[in-house]
């Protein structure tokens, strides 16, 4: 069991593991005295996606001030942060370098424990953040651009994947038929803006079910069902509604989601369910599960949005739960960009 601590725990919390430079300062796990983003949105624009050397320089030039901004933000000085934590993976390998360099340099240079922390755990203790008492044992649905995931939360120490996806995560199919309708990137948030115009039953997009009550997804079959689609209706000469596509594509990937977390949560007898990662922000997902979590008599939880995408805050969340039983990092720690949640 996880021991409480009588006085107040501040962790410095850095993100680095993609486009965003994060730094927040969290007390006792709930508490976010500071949360300072420097994104890089504009800079990857451009090029339609995010390039991991442009990521890497802007994070070397960001890390210090975002920091310094951090605890001036929390009214703290460096001795008064009592551990260093640091994002080590999944992501890209030079972005993940610089945080963790950042870190082991910071945590040896005051003395204080470092904590390696998991992004994807990261991204599921956002909710923590919101609601400390979240009811366990929780399902939760972790859903991002690089990840799609159904996580076991037995306690703050236990957890089994239940359930990941065979090929593209949710977010990787929103943002590959965001480019092929012509949207800017970050593509996922632009195709739920121009859904809002269209009708999701528009056009029967198939459902990757898998075999009979997998936990698994895929959604490569659905994301190759519209680029088809499209294709065939510029060779006819079709009028396409691009609101139509972009809606009836994002309610099959909802149904899925939907449907699939359900069955996690009633198979495991969860007590609550938990919505996780960048694509948690997604109106329709969060609207779905939740009518269904109330069908199904279970609590659904979702984090603020602008807790869903990258931060520092869900890193500093996760981080106390591991500070409280001392599980440490050594500076020897790495930047691991294919860490496996388990």
């Amino acid at each position: 069991m996880v021991k409480e601590l009588a006085t107040e725990t501040n962790i410095l919390a850095i993100e680095s593991s993609c486009d965003e430079t994060a730094a927040a300062i969290v007390s006792d796990g709930t508490r976010v005295r500071a949360n300072i983003i420097a994104s890089q949105i504009a800079v990857h624009r451009r090029f339609g996606g995010v390039v991991p050397e442009i990521a890497s320089r802007h994070h070397m030039e960001n890390i210090v001030p975002v920091v310094s901004e951090a605890l001036a933000t929390a009214g703290l000085a460096f001795s008064d942060v009592d551990a260093v934590a640091v994002t080590y993976g999944p992501g890209l390998v030079g972005a993940l370098l610089v945080g963790v360099a950042y870190a082991k340099s910071l945590a040896y240079a005051l003395g204080k424990p470092l904590i390696g922390v998991h992004h994807l755990l990261g991204h599921i203790y956002a909710g923590f953040l919101a609601y400390p008492g979240l009811p366990l044992p929780a399902v939760s649905l972790v859903v991002s651009g690089g990840h799609t995931n159904l996580v076991y939360l037995e306690d703050h120490t236990t957890r089994r994947i239940l359930g990941s996806t065979r090929d593209d995560a949710a977010g990787e199919a929103f943002d590959k038929v965001a480019r092929v309708l012509g949207l800017p990137y970050p593509g996922g948030p632009e195709l739920e803006k121009l859904a809002r115009e269209g009708n999701p039953r528009a056009i029967p997009f198939p459902r990757a079910w898998l075999e009979e009550n997998s936990l698994d997804f895929s959604f490569s079959g659905l994301k190759s069902a519209v680029i088809n689609y499209l294709h065939h209706a510029r060779q006819v000469g079709q009028e396409v509604n691009r609101a139509d596509v972009a809606a009836s594509f994002q309610a099959a990937v909802a149904e899925v989601l939907v449907t699939k977390t359900l069955l996690a949560a009633t198979s495991y007898r969860a007590r609550s369910i938990l919505l996780a990662g960048g694509v948690a922000a997604n109106s329709v997902l969060r609207r779905e599960l939740r009518s269904a979590g109330e069908q199904a008599g279970l609590p659904v939880f979702f984090p603020p949005r602008e807790l869903c995408t990258d931060n520092a805050a869900m890193i500093g969340c996760a981080a106390y739960y591991q500070y409280l039983r001392r599980d440490f990092a050594p500076l020897s720690l790495n930047a691991i960009p294919d860490l496996p949640l388990n």
